[in-house]
């Protein structure tokens, strides 16, 4: 039952690969496929029917105009050696031939004899009735009649070549096939013109969804001619508006408690610290107590300033302040020449600047190395490596890893990995990775989790970030 539902899950995913552009120009494509089909058969049908019948006819009619004239030509004493004159004098067709029996003799013509002449048509006029019928003869499609004389105990044949209009129908169905291929392609191509019009309003309630995820919290529509459209655009200016203002009220309102709590907190820190110089004069479980209240002051401080930078980026207010950087020393100032960590730089790195937010990349950076401390063991690497638009800044570590699971939400705020132990165990705040994701993001780059590529650990984590290449030169 499982493999049944992972079958359905896996062909139902495989059909959601296609986009909807996509399934518009398939569905034109074959819609003009199957209208292509339908024409061309049924052209090739009647053309057909009509060339067969229009030929028919005429052979009927000359055949019987020369079984008329042989008639009337026969005497009681003609013999088969009287016929040549009297065929010269008959009416004749392109690709046919003519076949003449008298009593038991039979005239045949240079190609055919009586053993080409199917039984049925002789049995037909054997009971002095006419016929004809298409048969395969000497590996050609051929017309056969037989018209009886009556009088004289005589029959006319004639047989009529059909192959040129076979190949007629063989040059018409190729004709038609490359119309068909034609017409699909062309419906192809209207079907992908119609759906990028038609979807065109849709890219731009994508890229406004976009710029709104990435912190534009003004991106409005724009009104279409449309009425439709208008409605659409008016339902979403309005959900734009509207999770504008209640992101702004919540900023706020998460800004304004973080200054609150300054004061206090100010003040606490003032308290423990009065205390933390008397330390010594403390009972052993003064001094435990104190240790706890300063560790928790200490993450109740982190918490709060992460909180109002949170805040300002909820705002829209967050901004970068760009500045030309080194990278192999900011990397090595970043981590203190770190000689627990090990560093793989392009060739380059001597010479490569980008232009960044300082303050903002080494808190991103600082957030990966204190992560890593905490729950993976210590950073073992970092990797810088570029590319042509992009620098990306990878950090690894030996710890237990990360889940793939956990790697969708391991960036959202307040998230805590099953690694991370219980919430205040380990002095973090939830908010560290979120920040990372933020500060990147507003400089135009992304973050992610993955396996380790460097040391090739069958656990541990590579928190990657992406940045815009803007800058490379030699200092």
């Amino acid at each position: 039952m499982s493999n049944t539902n992972h079958n359905k899950s896996e062909n139902t995913s495989y059909r959601l690969k296609l986009g909807l552009r996509t399934r518009i120009s398939l569905f034109f494509a074959v819609g003009g496929l199957l209208v292509s089909i339908g024409l061309s058969g049924v052209t090739l049908v009647l053309t057909r029917q009509q060339l067969i019948d229009s030929r028919e006819n005429a052979a009927s009619a000359f055949a019987s105009t020369n079984a008329t004239r042989l008639s009337n030509q026969l005497t009681p004493e003609s013999s088969v050696e009287d016929l040549p004159s009297i065929v010269d004098s008959m009416t004749k067709i392109e690709g046919s031939q003519r076949l003449i029996r008298i009593g038991n003799d039979w005239l045949p013509s240079q190609e055919l004899d009586r053993e080409d002449i199917p039984q049925n048509i002789l049995n037909r006029v054997t009971e002095l009735r006419a016929g004809q019928l298409r048969a395969e003869i000497n590996g050609k499609t051929r017309l056969v009649l037989g018209i009886p004389l009556q009088v004289f105990d005589a029959a006319y044949f004639a047989v009529v070549d059909l192959t040129d209009l076979e190949e007629t129908l063989d040059d018409l169905r190729i004709i038609l096939f490359g119309a068909g291929a034609g017409v699909t392609s062309l419906a192809a191509l209207l079907g992908w013109w119609i759906s990028r019009r038609t979807l065109r309003p849709l890219r731009n309630v994508r890229e406004a969804a976009e710029a709104i995820a990435g912190g534009r919290l003004d991106t409005r529509l724009i009104r279409q001619s449309d009425p439709d459209l208008d409605r659409l655009s008016e339902s979403f200016n309005e959900m734009a508006r509207a999770l504008e203002e209640r992101i702004h009220r919540d900023a706020r309102f998460a800004s304004e408690v973080s200054h609150e709590l300054r004061s206090p907190l100010t003040t606490l820190k003032a308290s423990v610290g009065v205390l933390e110089s008397r330390k010594n004069e403390l009972s052993v479980r003064s001094q435990t107590a104190l240790d706890l209240l300063s560790r928790d002051l200490e993450r109740f401080n982190r918490l709060v300033s992460e909180l109002l930078e949170i805040s300002g980026y909820d705002a829209g207010a967050a901004s970068l302040e760009l500045e030309e950087v080194n990278v192999s020393q900011f990397i090595q100032a970043a981590t203190r020449n770190d000689t627990s960590i090990s560093y793989t730089l392009p060739s380059n790195a001597d010479s490569l600047v980008i232009s960044v937010d300082k303050r903002r990349l080494a808190r991103a950076l600082s957030n990966l190395l204190d992560n890593a401390q905490r729950y993976g063991g210590g950073a073992t690497v970092i990797e810088v490596s570029t590319n042509e638009n992009m620098i990306q800044i990878a950090v690894e570590d030996a710890g237990p890893g990360i889940s793939k699971e956990e790697r969708e939400i391991i960036f959202d705020r307040f998230s805590r990995g099953s690694s991370s132990g219980q919430r205040g165990d380990d002095g973090g705040t939830g908010l560290g990775l979120s920040l990372v994701q933020e500060d990147v993001r507003l400089h135009g780059g992304k973050v992610w989790v993955e396996d380790p590529k460097i040391t090739k650990s069958l656990t541990g984590s590579r928190f990657v970030i992406e940045l815009p290449n803007t800058r490379e030169e030699s200092l």
